[in-house]
């Protein structure tokens, strides 16, 4: 069960992100890394591992995508 909530977290922060690689939308990334962060506290919690790093992969994506923009825009 835990499983499926991190995958949903993860899912939910993913719609977020992928609009927010658009410039001058970066900063929605700031909005999904608590979601993310959750997503992956609460895969780790789980006996299963694919929510969890579902969630570390779009964390991933943020963080590139952050770091690009210098942490904003």
């Amino acid at each position: 069960m835990l499983n499926i909530v991190s995958i949903l977290l993860g899912i939910l922060s993913l719609v977020i992100v992928i609009p927010a690689t658009i410039p001058f939308l970066g900063w929605g990334n700031w909005f999904a890394l608590p979601l993310i962060v959750a997503g992956i506290a609460v895969g780790q919690l789980s006996s299963h591992r694919s929510g969890r790093n579902f969630c570390l992969v779009v964390l991933a994506i943020a963080v590139i995508r952050l770091a690009l923009g210098g942490g904003s825009f």
